[in-house]
């Protein structure tokens, strides 16, 4: 699977990425205590939804279009307030030309003690990424492997904060090494939250995953999963999902409210869905 970011930005995986990325910056921001975010495969950043890639693909319109058109009951409009702000001050004119990947949205949301360190191998991703945050003395822009950026930069010396994992997905052991290094990170820094992203394709990779992080007694493990249809390894992708450890209190409780209404908009045939889970207690 090829998962660069600008051919599927504002798709239905982003906006299950950015809506708990938004709520977990809330909940850090609770306390007056700066926190860092570490987000290991950064992207460029930002979107233009109307450049060559995202108009090849067209997958934000059953995405982040379909949120913004939608009447959006009150309970959920209050959860989703910090991200569609972002996307709806990027686009002052209400065309829907603009969308903020995870180091934007992180950024606008960001107090002026907060840090963010933002890693991209790809050379060209990271040249714009770069330039992006050129002269930010909040955001650390890292050309490095997001993997051995898990080695380098943890745990952080705030102390607080959480890791943002989004592969490309565009080798076929990408799980594997998603856990490994997960696991390396969660020993050098155990009470960190991480929150891993992944496309809803390879269902025993998921459980191998899920299964290795319960054998190394890591405790605390939520997944999200959010599905437009049913997806398989031959397939584009209609669902994605998202695994935490140490994640929030209140976000299982946050996602049992948006993510049926996400579900409600979003679905596009049989094998739509969502699910909360918490497969490891505290």
């Amino acid at each position: 699977m090829n998962y660069r970011h600008a051919y599927h930005a504002g798709n239905i995986g982003d906006v299950l990425k950015h809506a708990v990325l938004a709520r977990l910056i809330v909940y850090f921001q609770r306390k007056e205590k700066p926190f860092r975010i570490l987000d290991t495969h950064a992207g460029i950043g930002q979107y233009d939804l109307t450049s060559e890639e995202t108009r090849k693909t067209g997958e934000w319109q059953q995405g982040i279009a379909k949120v913004l058109d939608a009447d959006i009951p009150n309970a959920v409009a209050a959860l989703l307030q910090p991200w569609l702000e972002v996307v709806r001050d990027l686009n002052p004119d209400g065309a829907l030309e603009t969308y903020p990947g995870s180091p934007v949205l992180a950024r606008r949301l960001m107090r002026r003690s907060d840090r963010l360190t933002l890693t991209e191998l790809h050379p060209v991703d990271f040249k714009s990424l770069s330039d992006l945050f050129a002269g930010d003395f909040q955001v650390k822009t890292i050309h490095l492997d997001g993997w051995l950026a898990m080695g380098s930069f943890l745990p952080p010396k705030e102390k607080r904060g959480f890791v943002l994992i989004d592969p490309a997905f565009e080798v076929a052991d990408e799980f594997d090494r998603m856990t490994v290094s997960v696991l390396k990170a969660w020993k050098r820094w155990a009470g960190g939250t991480y929150a891993i992203w992944y496309p809803l394709k390879d269902t025993r990779s998921i459980g191998r995953m899920h299964d290795a992080f319960a054998a190394a007694g890591i405790r605390d493990l939520l997944s999200l999963e959010l599905k437009a249809g049913k997806s398989g390894p031959d397939t584009r992708m209609l669902g994605s999902g998202m695994t935490l450890i140490n994640p929030p209190f209140t976000l299982a409780d946050e996602m049992r409210t948006l993510l049926p209404w996400f579900n409600s908009i979003l679905h596009q045939g049989p094998g739509s869905g969502w699910d909360v889970t918490q497969l490891i207690g505290e």
